[in-house]
């Protein structure tokens, strides 16, 4: 099945429509909150950052307040994540590095963002589009699957992905169409088993199964 432009403007249309409701799934109160939540959430469900950061804001809602707190006792706030020795490694840097150059703010420049430890394109891109409301594609494992699996955007690295979304979306619905891959992996276009015969997709995409 060749996709072609007309039917990716279908299956933004239908993917739209089906998700136009949805919000992200992290709590956050602000862009610091985001920031944080985003990093613990590589190779953690959003649930389990919820109840992690819930916890952890209560004690150290700022980054001040996170250095205060010491490596160690992060560790501790975070464990439940996974990988937390790294995250608690990479938080504390950021945290430092927001004290000592921006006062404690996060900035909303994308390139800077991309400065702070532990901040790949995927949290940038996040941090860019949700708190600062500027159009960002991150593309996750839910939404490089599901871009894949449509022929929205082929490749074989994030940042290619990243790249064909950005040429197949149009700029003002980038960060909504982020929301709608993301939940359409979820519900739906599960890793293991897609669930093809729900899918409302269906007769659009090309990696359908019978």
């Amino acid at each position: 099945m060749r996709v072609t432009k007309k039917i990716k403007e279908q299956q933004l249309n239908i993917l739209g429509e089906l998700y136009k409701d949805t919000k992200p799934a992290l709590k956050f109160k602000n862009p610091f909150e985001l920031l944080i939540a985003v990093i613990l959430s590589a190779q953690c469900t959003d649930q389990r950052v919820n109840i992690t950061t819930a916890r952890l804001f209560k004690k150290a809602p700022d980054a001040q307040s996170i250095v205060d707190m010491g490596i160690g006792a992060l560790e501790q706030e975070i464990k439940d994540c996974g990988l937390f020795r790294n995250k608690a490694k990479n938080i504390m840097a950021t945290c430092k590095t927001l004290v000592e150059q921006y006062d404690g703010e996060v900035p909303s420049d994308y390139d800077t963002l991309l400065e702070l430890p532990g901040v790949g394109r995927k949290t940038a891109n996040v941090v860019t589009s949700i708190a600062f409301n500027r159009p960002a594609i991150a593309v996750d494992t839910h939404v490089f699957r599901v871009a894949n699996r449509l022929k929205l955007a082929v490749g074989d690295t994030p940042l290619k992905v990243e790249e064909g979304l950005m040429k197949a979306i149009p700029k003002d619905n980038w960060s909504a169409a982020h929301h709608w891959l993301i939940w359409h992996g979820r519900r739906l276009c599960k890793a293991r088993k897609p669930l093809c015969g729900e899918c409302p997709l269906n007769e659009l995409c090309p990696s359908r199964e019978s």
